[in-house]
């Protein structure tokens, strides 16, 4: 045996680190959670977890692997041969990365190994088995007129063997250890049928079953597969420059500050800056953003992200396990695990669940012919459809398979979930709470309107003195002036800048001295009356719209003035007008910004509400408060949001915000913009009607099928059409969430 296993390391709490291994041949969520029970039961296995939806185990290093595989074997299901573990030596519950040198590290999820519902076998041994197993059953019809009995036993028994022996096996094992599992209830009902002489449905209900077990694992394993597509973005290695010469490494072995070479086509293998080059990089894989985005010389990029053109030298800021891509491979991996209440409660009704169907069985059996005198082959047939009807397959499937669809759907669209419970909480939310700067304006000033007293000399002027500053209003001007067509080069060059505190800059231009800054520059000069009150009035009105007032003046006239404001995000107005359809009924503006501004683009953005002047605390608070009457989410990019951010219900952080708000966020736009967040609420309350329709589905053909035991209608065959409609109808409706295209706001 030859699985690969990493050295322990030590997590936060200080306990040894679990190991990762593949696991292939899980046969499903039900039988995977009874095998993580007795993995637990193991010495040194008490915080195993078996996670069906990623087919991933997570154990002590102090295990004895020989025990894992001997239990994993009792369903069918292996460790896979000469695997590499996921993220080797990861650190889980510590978020610590370390990697063999020499070694690539691999994303590939041990493709090619079966990852469906086959038993460990592979899924085209598995159709071939069932396709002859089916071709010999509908022989044995045909011919069950001409061929004496013996003959017709033999087929029926062939066929039985090949459809139902993996099922037939696990189940005698279980029954022997009074451990009822779905197979141990198909096993019961398959020998009873074959005693009491129903050698034709213990045939169907063996290959009905194999059929749904295919089935069902073809759902989670699409769904499997859909979300390792995202995971294939890792690339493998980098072209390293070292010492003036290319050498290819894996990217393992990537520092901070190495340089490396990316030629067209080829992935960034990790976060850094252009040094030299023109391209543009395609950022879908991280952003979602299909439109590939311009970089030159000073450009950040993302490792996983392709260069689209030319030949680009970049220098690594993060280490391969810092950057962005592993990062999002790592939560997303994560997410795919993390149980939601409504599973938790799946699981928790199914541990009651499968006795109790046992119990109803024997009650069918006994009851009717001690008590009512009814004959006994025809009650022991009904029970034995009771405990197939019982299987609680399609009930445990009928959350897995959307959720992790769903967080696919987000993640292909550059929404990166942290988890199934975080997006049951999307679909329910009912307001959003937004901060201002950085979210619904792009947190850079800009001019939204100019007041012009002189043509001449404003621009000119204005840009001339402006131009040497550092100031973002002072920038937002010379960007304004240069777009409306005056060239820097036309500024004129000013002599003695000084800098007034509380006023604003002073300089002289061919012998004039001018003044630009706020509006304390009007007792700097010395205008007339009648120029002074229309200045003032001017001033006033800009001011009531909320905009931050900069004047340019010479000693006796003002040459004109600009009305600056945070700019409001082009996507801002329509993403909350798509929200509100979306069902969204509240949305909140949270700022420290003062009330005029925050007045003005809650009015521009169609927000239901707004308050401003806000400290961190305080939109702490204003969280809370909301909370009370609102299932709340929060959206934010700053330090200052991330207390306010985990306060919510669901924080939702921009992905080129600060670490500390992605961090604390359990939902990340990768983009700059919210033009993705409608279609990921949409998404997730697909999700949720989704899981309900699932859930009413299975439980309510039982029910019908329980229910046909009343006049005694109920025969095998039906039930297992109920238990694999189930099955295959949850499947379906799971993998729905896959299908269409998300909208974007732009």
């Amino acid at each position: 045996m030859n699985n690969s296993k990493s050295n322990p390391q030590s997590s936060g709490d200080g306990s040894a680190a679990r190991v990762e291994y593949r696991v292939q041949g899980l046969s499903c969520a039900n039988c995977a959670r009874e095998l993580q029970d007795e993995l637990q039961k193991m010495e040194h296995g008490h915080d195993a977890a078996l996670m069906y939806n990623s087919g991933r185990l997570l154990i002590s290093p102090k295990a004895d692997l020989s025990r894992v595989e001997s239990i994993l074997k009792g369903d069918g299901a292996s460790l896979v041969k000469n695997g590499r573990e996921q993220e080797k030596g990861h650190a889980h519950g510590g978020h610590n990365h370390s990697h063999d040198d020499g070694h690539e590290h691999s994303h590939d999820h041990a493709k090619g190994q079966d990852h469906g519902h086959s038993h460990g076998e592979g899924e085209s041994l598995v159709k071939w088995m069932l396709s002859l197993s089916a071709v010999i059953f509908a022989a044995s019809l045909v011919l069950g007129s001409i061929l004496p009995e013996n003959a017709l036993i033999v087929m029926y028994l062939t066929s039985m063997v090949l459809s139902g022996y993996s099922t037939f096996l696990r189940g005698l094992r279980n029954l022997f250890r009074l451990k009822f599992t779905m197979d141990t209830l198909m096993t019961v009902a398959m020998v009873g049928a074959v005693l009491i002489g129903e050698w034709k449905e213990a045939t169907l209900v063996a290959l009905l079953f194999g059929l749904n077990e295919l089935l069902e694992g073809y759902g989670m394993s699409r769904a499997r597969k859909s979300m390792e597509a995202l995971l294939d973005a890792a690339p493998k290695q980098a072209t390293l420059i070292r010492e003036g010469k290319e050498v290819t490494v894996p990217i393992s072995q990537l520092q901070v500050s190495d340089i490396v070479l990316i030629r067209a086509g080829e992935k960034i293998p990790s976060d850094g800056t252009v040094l030299e080059g023109h391209s543009a990089v395609n950022e879908a894989a991280i952003t979602g953003e299909s439109i590939p985005v311009p970089k030159k010389p000073g450009s950040p990029v993302f490792g996983g992200s392709v260069n689209a053109e030319g030949l680009l030298k970049v220098t690594i800021d993060k280490a391969y396990e810092d950057s962005s891509l592993a990062k999002i491979m790592h939560l997303v991996q994560e997410a795919q695990d993390t149980k939601t209440p409504t599973e938790l409660f799946i699981d928790k009704f199914s541990r009651y669940y499968t006795p109790a169907i046992m119990i109803i069985a024997a009650l069918v059996v006994l009851v009717p012919p001690l008590l009512f005198g009814q004959p006994w082959m025809k009650w022991v047939y009904e029970g034995l459809a009771i405990l197939i009807v019982g299987c609680p397959c399609a009930l445990v499937l009928s959350s897995p398979i959307a959720l992790v669809s769903g967080m696919t759907r987000c993640a292909r669209n550059g929404v990166l979930v942290k988890g199934g419970v975080h997006l049951e909480q999307l679909g329910k939310i009912n307001a959003i709470a937004f901060d201002k700067t950085g979210t619904l304006t792009k947190g850079t000033p800009a001019v939204i309107r100019e007041i012009v007293y002189d043509n001449e000399k404003l621009h000119k002027v204005a840009g001339a003195i402006e131009n040497g500053s550092l100031h973002p209003l002072a920038s937002a001007i010379v960007r304004h002036i240069t777009a409306k067509g005056t060239p820097k080069s036309s500024f004129p060059q000013p002599s003695d800048l000084v800098t007034l505190p509380g006023v604003g800059i002073q300089g002289n231009i061919e012998g004039t001295r001018y003044l630009v800054g706020s509006e304390e520059v009007l007792e700097q000069a010395s205008l007339s009356n009648v120029e002074k009150a229309q200045v003032k009035g001017d001033l006033q009105r800009l001011k009531d719209e909320g905009l931050t007032v900069v004047l340019a003046s010479d000693d006796r006239h003002v040459l004109g003035l600009f009305g600056l404001a945070d700019e409001i995000r082009p996507e801002s107005q329509e993403v909350i007008n798509q929200l509100h359809r979306a069902g969204i009924e509240h949305t909140v503006m949270l700022t420290g910004d003062h009330s005029g501004s925050a007045q003005a683009i809650a009015a521009k953005t169609g927000v239901t509400d707004w308050h401003a002047g806000l400290l961190p605390e305080q939109k702490v608070n204003k969280i809370k408060e909301l909370s009370r009457n609102w299932k709340v989410a929060m959206v934010g990019d700053g330090i200052n949001d991330a207390p306010a951010l985990a306060a919510s219900s669901l924080g939702i952080a921009m992905g080129k915000g600060t670490d500390s708000a992605v961090e604390t966020a359990d939902i990340v736009l990768m983009q700059d913009h919210l033009g993705k967040l409608p279609s990921a609420i949409r998404t997730a309350r697909q999700v949720s009607r989704i899981i309900r329709w699932n859930i009413g589905i299975a439980l309510t053909l039982k029910l019908i099928a329980i229910l046909l035991t009343i006049p005694g209608w109920l025969t095998l065959w039906i039930a297992v059409m109920s238990d694999m409609g189930a099955t295959i109808v949850v499947t379906l409706l799971g993998l729905t969430v896959l299908l269409g295209k998300d909208k974007q706001v732009n």
